[in-house]
């Protein structure tokens, strides 16, 4: 697989993940998807390198938002990886690959806030939302209007 160019990449947006590549005409996919289809995508960041994978997508249930991806990366076939909630609009679907683009760096990625399976963060912890969005530079738009 060749490096993604993040030039050629639309950036994402606050309200959701972007999509490119050659989008199907019949069926599900991609602007509508099962969220299990999508659990275990490889994750690239814009530096090309792939990082982890989709291990879930976390839905704000009052709003019926998507809030983040659960994204694992590092460990052994998940043993010792590290989870990192990605906001939605942080992420763009590439369908030709079949993965999802972060729009940030390797580095940054590993210096991000990270937790493991056994202890999850309170995700509608306004606090916990701001910084994790603030570091994505993204707004935080999934909360109700």
């Amino acid at each position: 697989m060749s490096a993604p160019d993040p030039t050629s990449q639309p950036p994402p947006g606050d309200d959701g993940a972007n999509i490119v590549g050659v989008l199907p005409g019949d069926g599900p996919g991609p602007d509508v998807m099962a969220a299990a289809t999508l659990a275990g995508d490889k994750v690239v960041t814009t530096d090309g390198e792939h990082i982890g994978h989709i291990a879930g997508i976390m839905l704000n249930v009052r709003s019926g938002r998507i809030a983040y991806a659960v994204l694992s990366a590092g460990g052994l076939r998940g043993i010792g990886s590290t989870l990192h909630a990605i906001p939605w609009g942080a992420l763009t679907l590439n369908v030709d690959e079949k993965l999802f683009l972060v729009h940030i760096t390797a580095d940054e990625i590993r210096n991000a806030p990270g937790f493991d399976k056994d202890h999850w963060p309170a995700m509608a912890d306004p606090q916990w939302a701001t910084a994790v969005h603030r570091y994505f530079k993204r707004g935080r738009s999934w909360l109700p209007r």
